[in-house]
């Protein structure tokens, strides 16, 4: 275990982490370090075109259509002839539209989504494999803050969404751009607070001494309610259904890129499809175990962790990661705004503060050498202790919930419902009744209504026939 090492120390044996060994990293000679971001580049591209046509391909399958058939074999081109197609269209740049800000958007967006994949491992820290006789790490490089500086890359390419929807002069676009906002600084507090779980658990925020602390169990089993969160969190920070509102084309006709066309609008398109892969491959790294095979195959075979094998695990994680992009696409309706803004602040936040605390709780007990049943025994009592407060809590709110609905009915009745009493018609709150609106009667009922009184001038006509009859 080069990355991290676990020591025990002090007169009880309280277990320390040690500091990550990043020597293995910057000794790799000019050429081989512009190899591996060469590789980094083509393997995010090539990741790309293929979930393009997976998701044509795996949507259709869910809604029995057939799916892109033309280019290529069995339409795996597809994507190829996209690209061409966006490149070969006229570049249109709208009159009231900022034409600096225009035109630098979509490179903001899509120039630090690349910039991620650079702390990632595709493989384990030491020199395991040889590339033209030199022993190197099947990573472009990694830091001590590896995490927080892909939550940074991250951040800074929202704000090519921001700018373009600002720049377009467009009300559709800036509704987009403030939409997308609030998405990304709703959903990076709750993925912050996931990966915290996963800081205390390693000890680290380098990406390969996170790898290298699931050696014996992955987290997303030692952490589930933390890869959970994670699993919402990053489908609303790529943008992606069933949380794509800065781009529903419901109400926004296309979000923040409705004026964008030819490569422009093919560098957004790049630049979700990347975050989509950046986002899955750190789930893979953080929960997945990252390059390591699963565990029948590494318990069996031990060369499955060495060489180029590495590569094949991390990339079939990764795939199925993506799937389960497409999974949801082709699955779940889009969600209302509202809804989605009150499960990232009154669900995930509150539920991943609540977690980390448990996880924090758990981990100084640990090092301060409670017995597992100690253990399970505080974190039961101290959730029972929350679960009856809730339960308290939401009785109280239930009776004050009620007699606030009463006292409003009691008051409708009394003053009345006007629907146009602020200026615009607003519809009743509970207990209060619409007054009758004043329609032309049908036609059936306008001749009961005359035949009723032709009756009646008929028996009035009787009545006054016999009365002089009797006179």
């Amino acid at each position: 275990m080069n990355t991290l090492a676990h020591i025990a120390s002090g007169p009880e044996g309280s277990v320390v982490l040690a500091a990550e060994d990043l020597s293995t990293f910057g000794t790799d000679p000019w050429w081989l370090i512009g190899l591996k971001a060469v590789f980094c580049f083509a393997f995010l591209m090539l990741t790309v075109l293929i979930s393009i046509v997976m998701e044509r391909k795996v949507v259709a399958w869910m809604q029995l259509r057939i799916g892109p058939n033309r280019h290529g074999p069995w339409g795996m081109l597809q994507s190829l002839a996209d690209g061409i197609k966006l490149m070969l269209k006229e570049d249109v740049v709208v009159k009231r539209a900022d034409k600096a800000v225009f035109i630098l958007a979509p490179i903001i967006g899509a120039i630090p989504a690349f910039m991620a994949i650079a702390v990632i491992p595709f493989g384990p820290p030491g020199n395991e494999v040889s590339i033209f006789g030199t022993r190197t790490a099947m990573q472009l490089t990694d830091m001590p803050v590896a995490v927080l500086y892909i939550l940074a890359t991250a951040s800074i390419a929202a704000y090519g969404t921001v700018l373009a929807g600002w720049s377009s002069g467009s009300t559709y676009p800036l509704l987009g751009g403030v939409r997308a906002t609030a998405q990304v600084i709703s959903y990076e507090v709750a993925m912050g607070l996931s990966f915290a779980a996963v800081f205390l658990h390693s000890g680290s925020m380098s990406t390969s001494a996170i790898v290298d602390a699931q050696d014996d169990r992955w987290f997303a089993v030692l952490l589930p309610v933390s890869f959970l969160i994670y699993m919402v969190a990053m489908v609303g920070e790529a943008h992606r259904a069933p949380f794509d509102m800065p781009e529903s084309e419901g109400d926004l006709v296309g979000g923040f890129n409705t004026e964008y066309s030819s490569i422009k609008f093919a560098m957004f398109m790049l630049g979700e499809y990347i975050h989509m892969v950046t986002v899955s491959a750190l789930a893979v790294t953080l929960f997945l175990g990252g390059w390591r095979a699963p565990a029948p195959i590494s318990t069996v075979w031990e060369g499955a962790n060495h060489g180029w094998w590495p590569l094949l695990w991390f990339t079939g994680k990764l795939v199925l990661m993506l799937f389960g992009f497409v999974w949801l696409r082709g699955t779940l309706p889009r969600v209302r705004y509202d809804q989605f803004m009150k499960l990232g602040w009154k669900v995930l936040i509150p539920v991943s503060m609540a977690w980390l605390m448990l996880v924090a709780a758990v981990r100084a007990m640990r090092n301060e050498n409670y017995a597992f049943t100690d253990i399970v025994y505080w974190v039961g009592g101290g959730v029972l202790v929350l679960l009856l407060l809730s339960f308290v809590v939401d009785v109280f709110r239930d009776r004050a919930d009620k007699q606030a609905e009463e006292q409003e009915e009691r008051a409708a009745e009394e003053a009345g419902f006007d629907p146009m009493a602020g200026g615009y018609p607003v519809p009743p709150l509970p207990g209060q009744t619409l007054p009758p609106v004043p329609r032309r009667r049908s036609r059936a009922d306008r001749e009961l209504v005359g035949t009723a009184a032709e009756s009646g001038d008929a028996q009035d006509g009787n009545h006054d026939g016999r009365e002089a009859d009797g006179a």
